[in-house]
């Protein structure tokens, strides 16, 4: 290729070094003489020009700066601009997708973040939260579903916390935050405004939608109120399944994070979510071995797993990354093999909890959008899909009727028994969507 571009994260140390690799690499035997390199994203705001190091790239684009890369290619120059724009959302940009036989797409609803986590470097590479108005959203995902796609995933860094103050709301509701929750940062001023919240907006892309399979993520708990959980009950093509990052079971791990929370208050959550969706599925995410952590702090996050049992969890060893206030104000004082042994319990805890879980779906009949082949070759004529809950489930591509199921189609499918984390089943019939 003329030209590579290489979209980057920053928010874990491992993702970088992947990226350093891969410049080398391109630098090296697998380059190619007069080929462009531009490194864009998160780490690139992070890193700036830095990046200019020993040739490894000829431009830095920040998240904020996407527009000026047509331009910034044409030069032929060297050239970095990371500039952060708080009014910079990229409302009349929509993609344009080459796979249109594609069942699922994404949509960014939200950049930026007011959050405040101290471990957390999203603030400072992506810049103060702002959304998307909800007319640009909704025509978004018309023109997804239109097209064929069905299954549309919101997507935000604290997705619940969607505000579009501009555009009239059916509710006029000011903001609400999950009960027990306190937010480390909050404005009043913005609180007490009105206009379409994330409870008025998941309604709206359901309807627009209506055959299509509705997710979001990533969440906030302290952007839970009733009213949302309430929404994702009552829609029927709204996905019952909610991620929950806790992060920590402790409380001073919790207050030392600034998560805005007790380890009470998030339990009194989950209860609520799963009292008013019946059946509904959870994930979060959680760190071992954040600064401070004791063997005290770790027991009672993994209580929280235990107790909780997460349909699906994201866990991690603390990463200390420059710039958080983390970084600069905590000493990262869990030793690395401390830090490795303690996630290796949360992980086992959480399997155990899942595999429990899993057990319960057999038997019973769930609602699969089919994807397409098993990632893991199961033998022939196999498809995989996913249920309302995001769990994968494996079974004949054929119907009794001898038809074919193709991805993009939902069916019901009877589940007769759990592999670890897959459901193995049968199709029983089509269904008309979700």
């Amino acid at each position: 290729a003329d030209i590579v571009l290489l979209n980057t994260c920053a928010i874990r140390d491992k993702a970088e070094q992947k990226v350093w690799t891969r410049l080398r690499d391109l630098r090296g035997r697998n380059g190619k003489e007069g080929q462009t390199v531009a490194v864009l994203g998160c780490m690139a705001e992070r890193v700036k020009d830095d990046l200019f190091r020993d040739g490894l790239a000829d431009l830095v684009v920040g998240p904020d700066a996407y527009r000026r890369l047509p331009a910034m290619l044409r030069s032929h120059e060297q050239s970095i601009d990371v500039t952060l724009d708080r009014s910079e959302n990229y409302a009349d940009v929509l993609p344009t997708r080459v796979e249109h036989t594609a069942h699922g797409a994404f949509v960014s609803i939200q950049r930026g973040c007011d959050n405040a986590c101290s471990y957390c470097i999203v603030p400072y590479v992506r810049g103060r939260e702002r959304s998307r108005s909800v007319h640009t959203i909704i025509d978004e995902v018309s023109a997804l579903y239109n097209g064929g796609v069905r299954e549309i995933t919101l997507l935000g860094q604290n997705v619940n916390s969607y505000h579009d103050a501009s555009t009239e709301s059916l509710k006029q509701q000011t903001r609400e935050y999950s009960t027990g929750f306190v937010p480390f940062v909050r404005s009043d001023k913005k609180d007490s405004q009105t206009g379409v919240r994330f409870a008025e907006l998941l309604e709206r892309c359901a309807a627009a939608a209506p055959d299509a399979r509705i997710r979001f993520t990533s969440p906030h708990p302290k952007d839970f109120p009733d009213d949302v959980l309430e929404t994702i009950a009552r829609v029927s093509n709204i996905a019952k399944q909610i991620h929950m990052p806790a992060q920590s079971g402790s409380d001073q791990m919790l207050r030392t994070m600034r998560r805005g929370y007790t380890c009470k208050a998030y339990r009194s959550l989950i209860q609520r979510a799963r009292a008013v969706i019946p059946d509904v599925a959870l994930s979060s995410d959680f760190i071992a071995g954040f600064c401070g952590e004791t063997h005290e702090d770790h027991l009672r996050t993994l209580k929280l797993i235990q107790d909780v049992g997460y349909d699906m969890a994201f866990l991690f060893a603390y990463s200390s990354r420059e710039r958080t206030p983390a970084a600069r104000r905590l000493d990262d004082d869990v030793p690395n093999d401390v830090k490795k042994r303690r996630l290796q319990e949360l992980i086992d805890a959480f399997r155990t909890g899942r595999e429990a879980r899993s057990r319960e779906r057999v038997g019973k009949i769930h609602l699969i959008l089919v994807e397409g082949a098993p990632r893991r070759d199961r033998g022939a004529d196999l498809v995989s899909g996913r249920d309302d809950g995001n769990r994968v489930h494996v079974f004949p591509s054929s119907l009794p009727d001898g038809t074919e199921l193709t991805p993009g189609d939902f069916a019901h499918v009877l589940v007769d028994r759990a592999e670890g984390a897959t459901l193995i089943g049968v199709a029983l019939r089509r269904a008309a969507g979700a």
